[in-house]
């Protein structure tokens, strides 16, 4: 898969992702009554996280938020800042993603600044992910524990008869949305992170080597080379060979035009 098609693919299982976390937060069917072995089916209750709902059988619904903060479980306000977290994490993440797409072009942006702002919004729609399935997790995990002690309290311990008739809520379609949410904004952000690494710029081995011109001349001949620097003077140093007889010139030959190559 192209370094684009990771891109572009990743994104928009991000967009999901993030539409579903806000469509999940704002939900009401965060819990829904349990109607098993309930004699009362005239009146259905479900509750989100801002506000809880009647149903009755006449197609009537009544919604009451919530008007306090401080009376409200300590559970279900770390549900809440969980989903927002997450939300704003993907809001983010989402406009840094548009700006490092390889198919858009704003200005002179290299490559690398590019790669930088892809592992950066992929990461930020990991961290989105996992708060959005924590959030749906931690408050699975309440409706559990709530659904079996009152289950137990229903119920005496004289033959199991029924002595009280209490409300049990069970999982509501908010809960799914939020895990099938955040599942997206996770793979989302695992293929962000894995596109990064086509945009990174690939480092060589090769080491940068500086060549100098070389301030001597050398003549090639057939037999070998003779170098001479074109800083000395031009006379040259003499040798007299057998008591002075003939000179250094005079003894070597005048080399001919097929010499020189």
């Amino acid at each position: 898969m192209s370094t684009t098609t990771c891109q572009v693919v990743a994104f928009l299982l991000s967009i999901l992702g993030l539409a579903g976390c806000i469509a999940a937060t704002g939900m009401d069917m965060w819990s829904t009554q349990d109607l098993y072995d309930n004699p009362v089916t005239s009146v259905f209750q479900y509750e989100g996280l801002w506000r809880s709902c009647v149903r009755q059988s006449s197609g009537f619904t009544e919604c009451r938020p919530y008007f306090t903060i401080l009376g409200l479980p300590a559970m279900l306000q770390a549900v809440r800042a969980l989903m927002i977290v997450g939300i704003v994490l993907g809001a983010i993440g989402l406009l840094v993603s548009i700006f490092a797409l390889k198919c858009i072009r704003i200005g002179s942006m290299e490559d690398s600044a590019k790669a930088i702002m892809t592992l950066t919004s992929g990461i930020m729609f990991i961290v989105s992910g996992l708060c959005a399935i924590a959030g749906v997790s931690v408050f699975a995990n309440m409706l559990v524990t709530n659904f079996w002690m009152s289950t137990a309290n229903m119920y005496s311990s004289m033959g199991g008869m029924v002595q009280t008739i209490q409300t049990r809520y069970t999982f509501g379609a908010a809960l799914f949305v939020g895990w099938v949410a955040g599942g997206l904004t996770l793979v989302g952000g695992v293929m962000m992170c894995i596109a990064c690494r086509g945009l990174a710029p690939e480092e060589t081995n090769y080491k940068a080597v500086s060549y100098h011109a070389s301030g001597h001349s050398v003549a090639y001949k057939p037999g070998g080379f003779k170098a001479s620097t074109g800083f000395g003077s031009n006379t040259k140093n003499k040798k007299i060979y057998d008591g002075g007889a003939h000179t250094e010139d005079e003894v070597q030959s005048y080399p001919s035009k097929h010499d020189y190559v």
